[in-house]
């Protein structure tokens, strides 16, 4: 049975002079990712026709949720970050399902790749938060109503919960990704062991893993989308901060 962790493997593709330097397997399906989602959307929405054609819709519609996303959990002043919030959504969305090809490569199944982008989102929030709200933003550590005998109690609750935030976020996606996809190995590896090692019987015997598979790959497929959706919204949320404190 193949081992189902080698799927993870980072295999340098190009090697630099520098022997710290490489472009990998993930490099080339990162930037995969980002030359189909230009491509698609720039296609997809280059006539602005009135009456839309299927691409232009489902660019639309794609535009459309991550909007909605943004006014239902930040508000109207949540439109200035849009663009980020459409951009992690799209390159969380495109790692989790290109992962999903035959011979493909999941970048978001490593932790250095979810933690980069969770706490670039932590540092706009504390940036952003700062830079509109000076040292008040800091107040988002004593939520209001609190009483003052539980101060020392509530301050360092918070705090921790706000430092946890992009180890949270990060570790979600990327246990999910690599769960997902090692489970989807061994039940292969099950199916192809069983042809293998007993024949004709065994290939009637590995139906039952390979049907489970066929069903673990649909569910896989609903996972990759929800975790980019969960990443995006909680990262709506985060930001939230930085409109909010103050008002």
């Amino acid at each position: 049975m193949a081992n189902p962790i080698k799927q993870f493997e980072i295999v340098p593709l190009v090697n630099f002079p520098s022997e710290q330097l490489a472009f990998t397997n993930s490099a080339l399906w990162m930037a995969i990712a980002v030359v189909l989602s230009i491509t698609f959307l720039s296609v997809a929405t280059r006539k602005k026709a009135l009456i839309p054609g299927r691409m232009q819709v489902f660019a639309e519609s794609l535009y459309e949720f991550v909007a909605g996303m943004i006014r239902e959990n930040i508000g109207s002043k949540g439109r200035q970050y849009f663009p980020l919030i459409f951009t992690l959504f799209v390159i969380v969305l495109l790692g989790n399902m290109l992962g999903m090809l035959p011979y493909s490569f999941t970048y978001t199944s490593h932790i250095i790749v979810t933690a980069a982008l969770a706490f670039f989102i932590f540092f706009i929030v504390m940036i952003v938060g700062i830079f509109k709200h000076g040292f008040h933003f800091f107040t988002l550590f004593l939520p209001p109503g609190v009483p003052m005998w539980l101060t020392p109690l509530i301050i360092p609750i918070e705090i921790m919960s706000f430092l946890i935030r992009p180890v949270t976020l990060s570790v979600r996606l990327f246990a999910n990704m690599i769960a997902g996809h090692i489970m989807l190995k061994v039940f292969a590896g099950f199916s192809v062991g069983m042809a293998a090692a007993m024949g004709t019987t065994g290939v009637l015997a590995g139906i039952g893993p390979m049907f489970f598979n066929v069903v673990l790959i649909g569910f896989e497929l609903l996972i990759a989308f929800l975790q980019a959706y969960v990443f995006a919204i909680l990262s709506c949320i985060y930001l939230k901060d930085t409109v909010e404190i103050g008002h």
